[in-house]
This record gives C-alpha cells, sequence and structure tokens, in this order.
C-alpha cells in the first residue's frame, strides 16, 4: 500500500511525496505488460495471442515503466485528490526522484489551487480612477455633445480601462509559479518556433529586439502572471456579486448561431462560453462603477 505526505507551499501550490512499495510496482509492472502484450502484432500470432517469452523479446522494460507510470500514478493522484479535498486548476508535474528495481518508488508530484484573492476596496479605486481620468486634459467636461463619437469612444476605453487597472492595482492575488512556468515555456517554444520559419535565430530575433533572453522571459512571465491575476480577479468578483449567466441569456446565445452544426457545437461548450459571458458581465460591472 502506498503513502504519502502532503505539504502545502506558498502561492497555493501543494507538494505530495508518494511512496510506492516494489511489491505494488511489480505487480503493476505486469498489468502493464499484459496490457501491451495484448495490443502486439508480432508475425505468426494474431494479435496478442504471442507466447510471454516472445513478447518479452518484443516489449522492452522501458516502455512496460511507462505504460506503468501513466496508470498508477493518474489513479493514486485522484485518490489522494480526493482524500485531502484538494481542488487542482492543472495537471500535476510529476517528478521521479527515485525509481529502481526492487526498491521502492518515490514520486513527488506538485499542482496548484485557485489563489486566494483579496479585492479590498476596489469599487473605490475604481471610481477615483475613472474620476483622475475626467479631470486630465483629454476629458472636457460638459462638451460631450461637440466631441466626435471616435473621441467619445477613446475616452470611454481610457476611463473602463483606468477602473481596470485600479480593481487590479487593488487586489491581491498570487498566482503560482507552476502555472506561470507552464506558460513560459508554451509561449518561449512557440516563439522559437516562429521565429526558425521566418529564417531567424533566436539570438538574431533578441539583438532585433533589443532584448536579452533574460528581458524576455521577465517580460512574459509578467504578461502570463497579469492574464492569470486578471482572471482570478474577476471570479471573485462574479462571486461576490453574485454574476450569473441565466438560462434565456444562453437560450438567446444559441439562437445567434446561423446552422445546427453551429448550434451542436456552443452546446457540447456550454460551460466555456457561458464562463466568457460571465466574464463580460463582471467586466462590464466593472465598467459601470
Amino acid at each position: 500500500m502506498y503513502s504519502y505526505k502532503k505539504t502545502n507551499l506558498p502561492k497555493k501550490t501543494i507538494e505530495i511525496e508518494l511512496t510506492i512499495p516494489w511489491a505494488d510496482i511489480e505487480k503493476k509492472y505486469d498489468e502493464s505488460f499484459e496490457a501491451l502484450r495484448k495490443e502486439l502484432k508480432t508475425e505468426g500470432f494474431r494479435q496478442g495471442k504471442a507466447p510471454k517469452k516472445i513478447a518479452e523479446s518484443k516489449i522492452s522494460r522501458d516502455k512496460v515503466y511507462d505504460h506503468l507510470i501513466r496508470k498508477i500514478i493518474p489513479e493514486i493522484y485522484t485518490e489522494i485528490v480526493k482524500k485531502e479535498d484538494i481542488k487542482p486548476i492543472i495537471s500535476p508535474k510529476i517528478e521521479l526522484t527515485k525509481a529502481k528495481e526492487k526498491e521502492e518508488w518515490v514520486i513527488k508530484l506538485k499542482t496548484a489551487e485557485t489563489p486566494d484573492v483579496v479585492l479590498g476596496n476596489y469599487k473605490e479605486k475604481a471610481k477615483k480612477a475613472s474620476s483622475e481620468v475626467k479631470k486630465s486634459d483629454i476629458w472636457v467636461p460638459g462638451k460631450d455633445k461637440e466631441i466626435s463619437k471616435e473621441e467619445k469612444e477613446k475616452q470611454d476605453r481610457m476611463i473602463f480601462q483606468a477602473k481596470l487597472d485600479a480593481v487590479l492595482g487593488e487586489a491581491k492575488a498570487e498566482v503560482s509559479d507552476l502555472i506561470v512556468e507552464d506558460e513560459v515555456n508554451s509561449r518561449l517554444s512557440k516563439l522559437v518556433d516562429d521565429i526558425s520559419k521566418v529564417g531567424l535565430t533566436m539570438d538574431a530575433y533578441l539583438s532585433s529586439k533589443n532584448l536579452t533572453k533574460e528581458k524576455l522571459n521577465e517580460m512574459i512571465r509578467k504578461e502570463i502572471e497579469d492574464t492569470y491575476r486578471l482572471e482570478f480577479v474577476l471570479q471573485k468578483i462574479a462571486d461576490e456579486e453574485k454574476i450569473k449567466i441565466e438560462e434565456a441569456e444562453l437560450k438567446k446565445l444559441f439562437e445567434s448561431f446561423k446552422t445546427e452544426k453551429e448550434k451542436e457545437t456552443a452546446q457540447k461548450n456550454l460551460y466555456y462560453y457561458a464562463s466568457l459571458m460571465r466574464k463580460q458581465k463582471t467586466l462590464d460591472y466593472i465598467n459601470s462603477l
């Protein structure tokens, strides 16, 4: 039977150190081998019917262990998450710290929960920010009818952005490094691919932008942190203000889709659309402050 130790780390990050006895690993190894054997296609035998000795020569131990890990870790992780009432928002980061044959295995799992969000006096901050924009040079009191539609829209955007910046400046929410690091690596990987497609090297790209690798990494990290902070802060405001999406609103959305295929796709992604609509209603609420 496995054992584990749960540690709460900063920024709502959770580490689980899992210890699995060799007897359990050995049993799961046999199960994984048989599962792979059933899929094996080899000359002279029907699929899954190769004798064990022949299957052992065709299926590497590394492949069996890979199958074993992919099966046993999710099973145990799910049990621990349920038992400890953990509410992860990302897939766990897995580290095999000890995985030798005939010895117990030690595996570290790290995951993250939604950060604690403290909104502070965000409503007053938003109102104050709006007033300051209106008092600035770009705002002309009592002259709304004389300015162009484009200028009015520009002023409205500036006021909304000032309110949003004020809300985010007042709120406190520390995003787990696990979430940020995954996004940074993904973003950098995509950037490298995009740069190579146009025939540039990363060094040439950095030089053209007058950036260092460290500065680029820092910029991307900050952008990702700000994006996640915004999401978590908006969720908290929506929860506190009881902002919901009514069934009638979703129905109206579905009616806007013209084809049955579009409606069917939207129905499958109901949660996604509801989340987007709730986010927009929350942004509208902030803009109304």
